[in-house]
């Protein structure tokens, strides 16, 4: 049998049947992805309501523990009581862009301030990071944060999600931003580094810190229009 010269012309059908053939296949994959792009679509906007009222949920089981932590709104449960919530809106201008934040009024059943929580997000190493912000009711510490979602690498920047590395955050005060520091904080207004997700951590930091900045002056306010 004659064996095909490298260089030898692919005759005119062949070559024909050839181009067809990846036309069908690229078609194909071209198809495949459209279908399979919309059925994600259409399970994202099914389950969007769910996840959305689930992480509601969760916010208001949370507000108790990150104004008071965790035993008080134990201790506070125990005695058959629990702090009222009031949601509000507040919208900032900022850098000519409007940004509306999700506040969270907490009183105790006495009707006294307990603190506020505020919702907040932006950019982490691998997707958006969501926050719980907690602050006392003068607005002048935070009492804690909790992530509500996150998508950062398993072992090293989900470890935001900690209790250990979340508490740090716990009593600093809200008149400067918090820095993040590497091999341990030893200044007033420093959160140590996960280590190998630094990125993850000065995520978290400029989050709080971004919505410090913009929610102090608001949250004081509303903080001396009902007394405190």
């Amino acid at each position: 049998m004659k064996p095909l010269h490298p260089m030898e012309p692919i005759e005119p059908g062949k070559l024909e049947r050839l181009k067809r053939n990846y036309l069908v296949q690229a078609w194909l994959v071209l198809m495949l992805a459209l279908f399979f792009g919309a059925a994600l679509a259409g399970v994202h906007l099914e389950l969007a309501p769910k996840i959305a009222a689930n992480k509601t949920n969760e916010t208001y089981v949370k507000i108790p523990e990150i104004i008071l932590g965790s035993e008080l709104a134990e201790e506070l449960a125990q005695q058959g009581e629990a702090l009222i919530v009031e949601p509000h809106t507040v919208a900032v201008e900022k850098e000519q862009r409007r940004i509306v934040y999700t506040i969270y009024e907490a009183s105790y059943p006495d009707g006294k301030l307990a603190g506020w929580v505020a919702k907040s997000s932006g950019q982490g190493y691998a997707d958006k990071i969501e926050l719980l912000i907690g602050f006392t009711p003068s607005v002048d510490t935070l009492t804690g944060i909790f992530v509500l979602d996150q998508k950062e690498t398993p072992g090293l920047g989900n470890k935001i999600i900690t209790l250990d590395w979340r508490q740090q955050f716990s009593n600093l005060k809200t008149l400067q931003p918090i820095e993040v520091t590497k091999g341990g904080a030893s200044d007033p207004n420093q959160v140590d580094a996960i280590t190998g997700a630094t990125i993850s951590s000065r995520s978290v930091t400029g989050i709080v810190n971004n919505a410090v900045a913009d929610l102090r002056g608001p949250l004081t306010a509303m903080a001396n229009a009902r007394g405190k």
